[in-house]
């Protein structure tokens, strides 16, 4: 199925779940806001939120120093990358 992913089409597998995503793309789930149409995941629903074909999903990770944010990178790269 395919999904808009930080403004990106992605295909991922059917019945695939937030935390499945997360882990799939090698993302850290403890440090990072995903937001499933417009409406923001809480942590503890990850893993049972399970994302449908047309989904737009919006991963963003928090920085220290302040409030910002930025969008995680979500090709099949780790998050940690230098």
């Amino acid at each position: 199925m395919n999904i808009t992913l930080n403004g990106e089409i992605k295909e991922v597998s059917d019945d695939i779940t937030v935390l499945g995503l997360l882990e799939f793309l090698q993302i850290q789930h403890q440090r990072v806001a995903v937001e499933r149409n417009e409406e923001l995941v809480k942590k503890d629903r990850y893993g049972s939120t399970t994302i449908r074909d047309g989904d737009a999903l919006e991963v963003v990770s928090f920085m220290g120093g302040g409030s910002q944010m930025r969008n995680v990178e979500c090709g099949l790269r780790n998050e940690n990358r230098k």
